[in-house]
């Protein structure tokens, strides 16, 4: 199983960016795919997740109304378009397949793609 981002990269704080998550080896729909951030010193914080299957969403507060996830089922791909950048979603992203959107219950993560917004 391998799961590739793609996507980052510098920005100046307001602009956006769009993540990609390609997922191989696994039955997409079976799973989450969750987007995840780390930043320097922090722990690694789930901000979005969707369901395949079903559709579902989640956000956490501090992307919610700036951040969007979506699938594109026929490519395997998820997205994750950020607007609305601040110096504050500076981090590592990751995405990751599991059961659900919590870290614990990731199973396969990417390699990461790095995120840096500018002031």
């Amino acid at each position: 199983v391998q799961l590739v981002e793609s996507g980052g990269g510098l920005v100046q704080a307001g602009g956006s960016l769009r993540l990609s998550c390609a997922p191989s080896g696994l039955k997409f729909d079976d799973y989450v795919i969750g987007w995840f951030r780390q930043a320097p010193g922090k722990e690694r914080e789930g901000i979005s997740c969707i369901d395949i299957r079903h559709g579902s969403t989640y956000y956490a507060h501090s992307v919610k109304g700036r951040f969007t996830i979506s699938s594109d089922n026929a490519k395997n791909t998820v997205y994750l378009q950020m607007n609305s950048l601040t110096p504050d979603d500076t981090a590592v992203y990751y995405c990751a397949a599991g059961s659900g959107c919590r870290k614990e219950l990731a199973e396969y993560w990417g390699q990461g793609t790095q995120v840096t917004v500018s002031s």
